[in-house]
């Protein structure tokens, strides 16, 4: 494999698809370094390693030597992207979206180099369009052919109402690489239509249009729904070591393939080989502490990688609790707290409903004691460390 199969190899890892991929191979020949765009609207910018696997593929790009352009949707993100909403979303204040945009840029590093990144903000050309070309811009489009896109589509079709000002959205992201003159765009499958929009536009102005690469969306840990924080499926990059050990071990070892190809920086032969180790017996356990320890160095480093692996095997193979967990102060009544509201309260389930299940399935514990009592009543001026399945610890005191 020549040096250009394999740059194309290494690109296309993981990739839903490559619009258009011979035109890929082609500018991986040119004697210059491609602009490679990736937009980012700040208006959730807590990443999760869902959000990673686009970033991963800018990493790939930036090690074979070219441009990556992080642009912050400073601007868009005073309209709001509607990309799979069926209501208008609230636009952000500029404060809103500058505190935003910054956190999002201090996060991305712990995968993207730094010097070989170009942090742009979109405000830098939309600001100067005006309305004047901000009509002229508009004119380029169709509503019927925004009609076409899926969500606009299911909204219109159901009578539910669509701001004029959303319509902009997909043209402005388009915009964004005609100012920025990119050769390529990344995005999730679900901004195909913003992507492909750019191509139309370049092409309008007399540019190359930019080649197009979808990425698929990361299952959570439930390798059912896509990776969300509303969803609580998620592994944070900003989690603690120990945190996240334990939610990249509850993954299935079905799952464990899928991160690996999307989340892992190892060559494919290398994941490979290790499929092999398990078709023959190695235990899955064991390929797994790779994949995490390599996602915990990442973002914080190899000492506290292998001390969560430690803690983990300590935690879940000898029955010891952590040394760390959160503590949390929670109000009662003179007669006390049932233990599934001070379980929902000290944020180890997300409802009653939860914490009564999680007893009759024996993963709740206090003080390492497992609890069979639903009608348990936790007295307050008490101190107790709760626990819910393997990984979930807090130090409650209940206050009267």
């Amino acid at each position: 494999m020549n040096d250009k199969e394999h740059a194309v190899a290494l690109l296309a890892r993981g990739t839903d698809e490559i619009t258009k991929r011979e035109e890929l191979e082609e500018r991986l020949g040119f004697d210059r370094p491609l602009r490679v765009k990736v937009g980012f609207d700040p208006t959730a910018p807590d990443l999760h390693l869902g959000h990673t696997v686009i970033i991963n593929k800018m990493r790939q790009f930036q090690d074979l030597g070219h441009t990556v352009i992080f642009l912050i949707g400073d601007f868009t993100g005073m309209i709001g992207d509607p990309t799979g909403k069926n209501v208008t979303r609230k636009a952000l204040s500029p404060e809103e979206v500058r505190e935003n945009a910054e956190t999002y840029a201090s996060q991305v590093f712990g995968i993207l180099d730094e010097k070989k990144t170009e942090i742009r903000f979109n405000s830098e050309w939309l600001s100067a369009l005006g309305s004047e070309g901000m009509i002229r811009l508009a004119a380029k489009y169709t509503v019927a052919r925004m009609l076409e896109r899926d969500d606009f589509s299911k909204r219109y079709a159901a009578g539910q109402p669509i701001a004029i000002h959303e319509f902009l959205y997909p043209l402005i992201q388009g915009y964004d690489s005609v100012a920025l003159q990119s050769d390529v765009e990344l995005g999730g499958t679900d901004q195909k239509f913003n992507l492909l929009m750019g191509r139309q536009l370049q092409e309008q102005h007399g540019q190359e249009p930019q080649i197009v690469i979808t990425m698929p969306i990361l299952e959570g840990l439930d390798g059912v729904q896509k990776m969300s924080k509303s969803l609580g499926n998620y592994i944070g990059i900003t989690d603690a070591p120990d945190e996240m050990f334990g939610k990249i071990m509850s993954i299935s070892d079905d799952l464990m393939w899928r991160y690996f190809e999307l989340l892992s920086f190892r060559p494919m032969q290398e994941i490979d080989g290790f499929r092999k180790q398990v078709d023959e017996g190695a235990n899955p356990r064991d390929i797994k502490f790779l994949l995490a320890e390599e996602i915990i160095a990442r973002f914080h480093d190899i000492a506290a990688a292998k001390k969560a692996r430690e803690n983990f095997i300590a935690r879940f193979q000898k029955g010891a609790m952590p040394d760390e967990m959160p503590e949390k102060m929670i109000a009662s009544s003179s007669e006390g707290l049932p233990i599934a509201n001070v379980l929902r309260d000290g944020g180890l389930v997300s409802s009653t409903s939860e914490a009564m299940r999680m007893i009759k399935q024996g993963a709740v514990r206090i003080d390492g004691n497992k609890v069979t009592d639903k009608s348990l009543v936790c007295l307050p001026g008490t101190t107790h460390v709760y626990q819910v399945g393997k990984r979930r610890f807090a130090r409650i005191t209940i206050e009267s």
